[in-house]
């Protein structure tokens, strides 16, 4: 912990190395593109999944990176299968005439986390953007990097090889059918093959993905173009299933392993759209929109010494500067999250940062919005070396054990390559709003020092 005098003194420093970020001026982000330069992956985080303003600015600088830097695709913390409909809508394929009706695959808890006000402007946005390029340009994508979708990847596969070869479609389904004892409910399958109490799927579903592997070529030439993106869509929707069965029946068994599993996978899962977007000698560039966990690089936290990696560290470890990690902050406002895994969407209250925290130690510099370049071995960056409480509100927030529930200690300069800090946030406006969430939060009643 910083004694008072050294946090004064880099308070100092980083009211005068902090660039002042405007409400709705964009072109404040101009040192932020200079310095990320070339970079071909861009992983844009947030604080909390429900926050209107992360959202929002991390839009606004993917906007930019798309029409200034020719960036690729959009790649988000979301079911591929679900995602992909979007990537068919803001590409002009589909049946969805909307924008709300592209987002109408996210029916999965947290839906809030794709179906809100934002990404609604952000998608729409990214139609038009799509619409008005030259007919022979290469459209901007939007692609999901998670693996919850077990089923409806399932789903996907065996649709894309009931067009085109019934037979495999055929075999394809005496294959998952291996999960057929288990419902919809992934977790009572992980629980059972966990403790041994069914056998697992893991032989099937790595024979079908093999298959699709082996057949890659064929399958995807048959229609040129077109194809391969069928092929691609399908072939990805393989490996989900291929690693979602096994993210299940980690789960029970280890809190380590399913994490690491679910962040190589996504890691895993980019670096293969990578390479399916890179064309005729230009490597694809790719934004990424993920949590700061996910992000951040994992071994700047503690989240490295209980043996666990992330996105951002294994992006780095891959790609060295070619990434580009941007982290957000807030020291209080609200937020929209769940109490309890399942629950209703609320607005809730944040309270304000712990002392000892990155986020305290912003708002005392009495800026309310800034951006911190960490990158350029800057005096701001060095004094943010040392290890720092940092605030992570995921779906569930739970502000009576704040400290135990939402910290861990960081070195924020080693994390990240910027940081940009909003004071005060709101929450990020659901496209079905519940009575409960219209109603906010009432005033707090328990210690604020908890």
């Amino acid at each position: 912990m910083f004694g008072t005098s050294t946090v004064a003194l880099i308070e100092d420093v980083i009211r005068a190395e902090a660039i002042t970020l405007r409400p709705d001026e964009i072109e404040d982000y101009d040192q932020l593109l200079e310095a990320i330069g070339d970079s071909r992956f861009v992983l844009i985080g947030e604080a909390s999944h429900g926050t209107h303003e992360f959202y929002r600015e991390r839009a606004q600088i993917t906007k930019r990176l798309i029409e200034e830097k020719g960036f690729d695709a959009v790649a988000v913390e979301a079911d591929f299968p679900d995602a992909y409909r979007v990537n068919r809508y803001v590409r002009g394929e589909g049946t969805d005439e909307e924008a709300v009706d592209a987002l109408g695959g996210f029916k999965r808890f947290p839906a809030w986390m794709w179906r809100n006000a934002d990404v609604l402007d952000f998608v729409g946005w990214l139609r038009t953007y799509n619409d008005d390029l030259p007919a022979t340009a290469k459209k901007v994508g939007f692609y999901g990097l998670d693996l919850y979708s077990l089923h409806s990847s399932i789903e996907a596969v065996l649709t894309y090889l009931g067009k085109i070869d019934p037979e495999g479609a055929e075999r394809a389904r005496r294959r998952y059918s291996c999960f057929d004892h288990f419902g919809d409910d992934t977790q009572v399958y992980g629980y059972a093959t966990a403790f041994g109490l069914a056998e697992s799927c893991e032989q099937e579903v790595v024979s079908q993905l093999m298959e699709l592997n082996r057949r890659a070529s064929e399958l995807a030439m048959r229609d040129g173009r077109v194809a391969e993106d069928d092929y691609f869509f399908a072939a990805q929707n393989a490996r989900l299933v291929k690693n979602a069965e096994h993210y299940y029946r980690t789960m029970y068994r280890s809190d380590v392993s399913s994490w690491n599993l679910r962040d190589k996978h996504m890691h895993d899962t980019l670096t293969e759209l990578a390479s399916h977007l890179s064309r005729n000698g230009k490597a694809a560039k790719i934004v990424v929109w993920e949590h700061n966990s996910h992000l951040g690089d994992a071994r700047a936290t503690e989240m490295s010494r209980r043996g666990e990696w992330n996105v951002g560290q294994l992006t780095r470890q891959m790609y060295g500067r070619d990434a580009f990690l941007i982290g957000f902050s807030t020291d209080h406002g609200t937020v929209t999250a769940a109490s309890n895994w399942g629950d209703p969407a609320e607005r809730k209250k944040v309270r304000p940062a712990l002392s000892g925290s990155v986020e305290r130690l912003f708002h005392e510099t009495g800026m309310e919005r800034f951006l911190l370049l960490l990158r350029n071995g800057s005096h701001a960056s060095k004094a943010l070396q040392e290890p720092l409480l940092e605030r992570a509100i995921g779906v569930i927030y739970r502000p009576e054990t704040e400290r135990q529930s939402h910290y861990f200690s960081a070195s924020v300069s080693s994390q990240f390559d910027a940081m940009i800090h909003i004071d005060e946030t709101r929450a990020v406006e659901p496209l079905e709003r519940s009575v409960k969430w219209e109603a906010g939060e009432a005033a707090e009643t328990f210690p604020t020092g908890v």
